[in-house]
């Protein structure tokens, strides 16, 4: 083997290695979950005149389809009103305000403490308007819910109980899915959040190892986010942000997989992605803000390990998109070394970056009560749209690692409902980055050559492997093609108010 083959074949072993490292950690987690006794019985209430005085935050911005929705859904959160604020905290620049205030007023002559809160500006964006909120807050608690979220009446009175104990800071909910049969988009999101709630946050709460907040549908001691610095906006996460600062500082975090918040999930592909660009990039900035701090204090050892792979988790994208470089090099380097050192090496290291995160996902799904044949059925779609999102993530970690500054990108949301409704033909949508989808087409189009030579040469073997990749590509950039064709012809141009997304 020549000198440019070993080093190419070396490398690519090595991150193969690297992503099997975060494979472990998966069935790490997994394993955590699995060995945990079912959570206990709720406690019993207290009385009336012993809850906690409770205010409820909506930070809202440009929601003109679910803003109604939202506000309806606080109102009906069963509570003493004499012991609930509802804040609608609303940097909007067009009619949602008009939507917002329509609502507010017919909630206040029904008696509802609700009151509408305008800044007039988006300085420091969600967290900026939720600490805004907070000066003139009057609640102990204070619970967030975002405009696509649509809280249970009993959400309050099932998780207030958590803070009997004096040491609890925050409260989570899991989220629900408002769509999650609209398309195989969002069935696969969905998915992707399952395993990220039911796993991922059980794993790490029943171990006393971190968890964050995930933004929406959980409650927080007002004292737990001051004595932690509030919230900033120096990062695109200010809620894994302020977490870990609260849970640096000694504060409990309790997740209840028993309460669910149904959720809208984003039903394009552009919007998706933009999600996901901002929850990438945001969780970087914070690990390069805290980890050095977290580091160095007096923690046991696997809350810090834990808290490094959770931080550094999106780096993994990174390391996918250099692997997407490497495989076909490294398969024509190793063409005659026969199949033998592939079962050796290659496989158990792919089987162990890929293998973990079916297993992973395939318990959520088991453990809500989906049947095993179209759970088996969605993990090929799962791997495939997580290769898929290599490009857009990688750009976002490597963004973050720049030190490159980006605004805050909210999520376009439509109202949609279990398998109905339509995003075509609305307002707002995220706007594309504008090479990202030809690269991508062109890393389908790369691993469909690859396809064939292999076949042309009889390296079968490698034919699963290139046939993941081909998929996740040509899956993301076609869907986003197609949805953007979609969309101009059934709305015209002017009617769409575009939400910005940072291009190359």
């Amino acid at each position: 083997m020549s000198l440019w083959a070993t080093a190419i074949v070396s490398l690519y072993l090595a991150t193969l290695l690297v992503l099997s490292l975060y494979g472990c950690h998966r069935l790490y987690l997994l394993n955590l979950h699995l060995r945990q006794a079912p959570g206990r019985d709720r406690r019993r209430l207290p009385g009336p005149d012993g809850l906690p005085r409770v205010t409820v935050q909506l930070p809202i911005y440009n929601e003109r389809y679910v803003v109604a929705r939202l506000i309806r859904a606080a109102c009906a959160l069963e509570y003493p009103r004499d012991r609930l604020e509802i804040q609608v905290l609303d940097d909007s620049s067009d009619e949602t305000s008009r939507i917002a205030a329509r609502e507010i007023e017919a909630m206040r002559r029904s008696g509802m403490p609700i009151v509408h809160l305008r800044r007039g500006h988006r300085e420091g964006f969600k967290a900026g308007a939720l600490a805004d909120g907070l000066r003139s807050a009057r609640g102990d608690l204070v619970a967030i819910f975002d405009a696509d979220f649509v809280p249970p009446p009993r959400f309050l009175l099932d998780l207030v109980h958590h803070f009997e104990d004096p040491r609890v800071g925050m409260v989570q909910a899991r989220w629900g899915h408002l769509n999650r049969d609209f398309s195989l988009l969002t069935r696969v999101q969905s998915i992707f959040l399952d395993g990220h709630f039911i796993i991922e946050h059980a794993a790490r709460h029943g171990a006393g190892l971190f968890f964050n907040f995930n933004g929406t549908a959980g409650v927080w001691r007002r004292s737990c986010i001051e004595s932690a610095g509030g919230w900033r906006s120096d990062t695109l996460t200010e809620d894994l942000d302020l977490s870990y600062r609260a849970q640096i500082l000694g504060w409990r975090f309790v997740f209840d997989a028993g309460v669910v918040a149904p959720a809208e999930l984003p039903a394009t592909m552009d919007a998706f992605r933009s999600q996901q660009h901002r929850w990438a990039r945001g969780s970087i900035q914070t690990g390069l803000k805290l980890l050095p701090r977290l580091l160095r204090a007096r923690l046991p050892v696997p809350v810090k390990v834990e808290a490094f792979f959770h931080l550094s988790s999106n780096g993994a994208y990174v390391l996918m998109l250099l692997l997407a470089l490497l495989i076909v090099p490294a398969m024509v380097a190793r063409r005659g070394m026969g199949i033998r050192a592939l079962l050796l090496v290659d496989l158990p290291l792919f089987l162990m970056s890929t293998g973990s995160v079916s297993a992973f996902y395939l318990c959520a799904q088991r453990r809500l009560g989906r049947g095993w044949r179209s759970s088996l059925a969605s993990l090929p779609f799962v791997m495939a749209l997580g290769i898929g999102l290599a490009l857009n993530n990688s750009r976002a970690v490597l963004g973050a690692l720049a030190g490159r500054r980006a605004e805050f990108v909210r999520t376009p949301k439509y109202s949609l409902n279990g398998a109905g409704g339509d995003w075509r033909g609305k307002a707002y949508r995220a706007r594309r980055a504008r090479l990202l989808p030809a690269l991508e087409i062109l890393f389908g189009l790369y691993f469909t050559a690859a396809g064939a030579y292999a076949i042309l040469t009889g390296m079968y073997a490698s034919l699963p492997f290139l046939v993941l990749f081909q998929t996740g590509f040509l899956y993301a950039s076609l869907l986003s093609l197609f949805q953007g064709l979609g969309r101009r012809a059934a709305t015209p141009a002017a009617g769409i108010a575009r939400l910005p997304l940072e291009t190359p």
